[in-house]
């Protein structure tokens, strides 16, 4: 039975971690996440779980902290954002050659300079080449459902890596929202028990994890990683299958809205698609034909599945909370087209870079969106590639 309740979003990952119970949490505070790591050392103190909880000296040291204790054959997990995830990058890249389904909490925040505590995707946008699978949230039901499927994700046996539940910072782990939880015995169940084939506390069987690895091994090493990555696609579908039987809610690598008839769709990811959302039912009223695409899953990336959700439309907007820095567009810009030009899907798109740094994003900027959408393809005007929502005049 559903048990309804009000969570913010750190709450509700914090609720969820509980519920999973994991053996080993190393975590460091840093905003907007600090909630995650200081609500679970409640829980422990209070005898509501058997976690072993690390305070460490740096997210370095965190992620340090949970390769050995998942090495070692405990099921581990931290919570981190921006710098924090930043600081972690040498380990990040260790977690996943090692093959080690570690589960990170992500609370995005923008990555300085300048200096700043509000959401952005650059945190997990600067990690999508770290091998780890990358999830996320529209709001806190998803932070927390997104949550309670990561560890079956992460410990298929054809994946074997790690991953990464984002949501945005403040906008969801701070905000508080109705929610749906699921009944701890069956949380439990979902998730099972961890029980590794190696780990280094296994005296029957010595392993080493880590080692250096001369030139005629090492690029077969990243092509299995890479075959593990690609796998979790179908790993993700299935365990969001299941997860329907046990809360009724449907999960897949995007979800689509309103885009069957769409001519013109927006492909965003995170809490703003809620607002995209909006502004579609709005000019649906109007008899505008306009979805949006929302992406649940950044990695792997589900190029092929992108191309050919987006094929019927006439354009898209392509929306990125991050800059990439390279003068072309942001992440989701480059990955989108590059899908839609090898799927050989030839429809109009134009980048947006959106809400860095806690920029508001709005219902009325939206529609604007689409209206440059229509305006090119009805009237010929090529609105500008590469455009900054929302900057101050």
């Amino acid at each position: 039975m559903a048990i309804k309740e009000r969570m913010s979003g750190n709450e509700a990952v914090s609720y969820a971690i509980r519920q999973i119970d994991p053996d080993v949490m190393p975590a460091f505070p840093i905003t907007p996440s600090t909630e995650i790591p200081q609500m679970v050392s409640t829980y422990i103190a209070n005898g509501e779980m058997d976690t072993e909880f690390i305070p460490v000296e740096s997210e370095h040291s965190s992620m340090s902290a949970a390769i050995g204790a998942e090495a070692a054959g405990a099921r581990s997990l931290t919570a981190t954002s921006s710098a924090g995830l930043a600081l972690m990058w040498e380990e990040l890249l260790l977690a996943a050659s090692n093959r080690l389904p570690i589960v990170l909490a992500l609370v995005n925040r923008t990555l300085s300079g300048p200096i700043n505590i509000n959401c952005d995707h650059s945190d997990s946008m600067g990690a999508r080449d770290t091998g780890w699978i990358q999830i996320y949230a529209e709001n806190n039901q998803e932070a927390y459902d997104n949550f309670i499927q990561a560890y079956p994700i992460a410990e298929h046996e054809l994946v074997h890596l790690p991953v990464m539940i984002c949501q945005d910072g403040f906008i969801t782990s701070h905000a508080v929202e109705n929610i749906e939880l699921i009944e701890d015995a069956a949380v439990k169940k979902f998730v099972g028990t961890y029980s590794p084939e190696e780990f280094l506390l296994n005296p029957g069987r010595p392993v080493s994890v880590g080692p250096y690895s001369v030139s005629s091994y090492a690029m077969e090493a990243k092509k299995n990683q890479e075959i593990a990555l690609e796998n979790a696609k179908a790993a993700i579908l299935e365990t969001a299958k299941k997860f329907k039987k046990i809360s009724g809610r449907e999960y897949g690598l995007f979800e689509e809205y309103r885009t069957k008839d769409a001519d013109y769709i927006m492909l965003i990811m995170g809490s703003a698609a809620g607002t995209a959302k909006q502004a579609v039912d709005g000019l649906r009223a109007r008899g505008k034909k306009a979805g949006v695409l929302k992406l649940r899953v950044f990695r792997p990336f589900p190029a092929d599945e992108i191309a050919a959700a987006l094929k019927g439309c006439k354009a898209v907007a392509i929306m990125d909370r991050c800059e990439s820095y390279n003068g072309n567009g942001g992440p989701l810009g480059s990955e989108v087209t590059s899908a839609l030009f090898r799927n050989k899907v030839m429809i109009d798109t134009v980048n947006y870079i959106y809400g860095l740094a806690g920029r508001d994003f709005t219902v009325e900027e939206t529609k604007a969106v689409f209206g440059e959408l229509e305006d090119m393809i009805v009237n010929g005007k090529q609105p500008v590639q590469y455009k900054y929502i929302g900057l101050r005049k």
